[in-house]
């Protein structure tokens, strides 16, 4: 908790000039959006209800919330948009600012430099909820499922102190989790669904490459020669590559292993200081490789990018965790495909879960 911090409370409203739009995105949203949009507006609109918006990795869960922000800025409702991830706050801002270039948007996390609590439009890692108390109208959770927020319940205590008393509740989530799928089917939460990506294609199906010796190697620090072959033939093709691994050790020790075949890598963890400059170069394709944790399983978009989960039965890897990596590929409209390779000693039910429900989102998004 951030105890030691004031609580912030509501603000009085003011009311959006009549002859002004705080947004100046252009774009065009899809059907699906579209409908997920107006359900969103509606109900910023007359507030004191809840909509949980379960969108597949790449669905543009951003730019459909655009009409809803609007509505709460021209009717002078304070809103918070909330993820679990740092990451992800750093990633949205700018998109934000682009969109509502004449709001003032503070973004809260652990070191932001913004450290006041007023704006009108906050977007904070979940942990700063706790600074604040009835002060939204309008409480956003992305990435509902995600660590920590989904398993600490003193972060959901946090999250409905925050909002007011009348407050519209958005829940957003790729992979929800069994408690958010027995409310649907009870219908006590309100759901909208979209099965497809903005750019209409179908996501990336993992494939399983069975690799008996994986363990053997990345006990001495290495790769087994298939995975350090499919590496190299991969960074023939135009897209660069993330690597992703069970823990921050071996994240770095493989990562200095394919520097020593004069591969252009570099990697990220949760406690790498460094993180966002290294997001920020990778996305810039200062490299071609970028070894990482599950801390970039989420919230991040890289245009071309294959992915490879290296140990993908471990424990870390749950059904949810895979999914959202495999949808780090294929997010682009100029290039919607990519390859999805989940290494392993044996298949785990988590790796055909996932599997089955990417192939189920598609199924589905096909019929739309």
């Amino acid at each position: 908790m951030i105890e030691c911090e004031p609580l912030y409370y509501g603000s009085p409203q003011v009311e959006w000039p009549t002859d002004e739009e705080p947004c100046s995105w252009e774009g065009t949203l899809t059907v699906h959006q579209k409908r997920a949009s107006n359900e969103l507006k509606e109900l910023i609109r007359t507030g004191d209800g809840e909509k949980l918006i379960w969108a597949v990795c790449g669905a543009g869960k951003t730019e459909m919330l655009f009409p809803g922000i609007t509505e709460a800025l021209k009717t002078g409702k304070r809103l918070c948009l909330a993820t679990p991830r740092t990451d992800v706050v750093r990633e949205l801002l700018p998109r934000l600012q682009q969109a509502f270039p004449e709001t003032k948007i503070a973004d809260l996390y652990g070191g932001s430099k913004d450290k006041a609590g007023d704006a009108s439009f906050v977007i904070a890692t979940t942990h700063q909820l706790y600074r604040f108390a009835r002060a939204f109208d309008v409480m956003i959770i992305d990435e509902l499922d995600a660590f920590p927020f989904h398993n600490d319940p003193s972060l959901h205590y946090a999250a409905a102190r925050a909002a007011t008393e009348n407050a519209a509740l958005i829940y957003l989530t790729a992979t929800p989790r069994k408690g958010q799928k027995k409310r649907i089917r009870s219908k006590s939460l309100p759901v909208v669904f979209i099965p497809k990506r903005f750019h209409g294609y179908p996501l990336p199906v993992p494939k399983f490459k069975l690799t008996p010796t994986l363990h053997r190697h990345l006990k001495r620090s290495q790769l087994p020669t298939s995975i350090l072959e499919r590496i190299r033939h991969q960074q023939n093709s135009h897209r660069q590559l993330l690597i992703f691994l069970p823990t921050k050790q071996l994240a770095e020790k493989i990562a200095s292993y394919l520097k020593s075949f004069s591969f252009q890598v570099e990697y990220v963890h949760a406690d790498d200081p460094l993180r966002a400059e290294k997001v920020s170069a990778f996305r810039a394709k200062e490299y071609n490789i970028l070894v990482t944790t599950t801390i970039l399983e989420r919230g991040v978009t890289f245009p071309s990018v294959d992915v490879y989960i290296v140990d993908a039965s471990h424990e870390v890897f749950d059904e949810p965790a895979l999914v959202q990596i495999a949808g780090r590929a294929g997010r682009s409209p100029e290039d919607p495909t990519g390859d999805v390779f989940f290494f392993h000693i044996g298949k785990t039910n988590a790796m055909h879960d996932a599997q089955d429900a990417i192939i189920d989102m598609n199924r589905l998004g096909a019929k739309s």
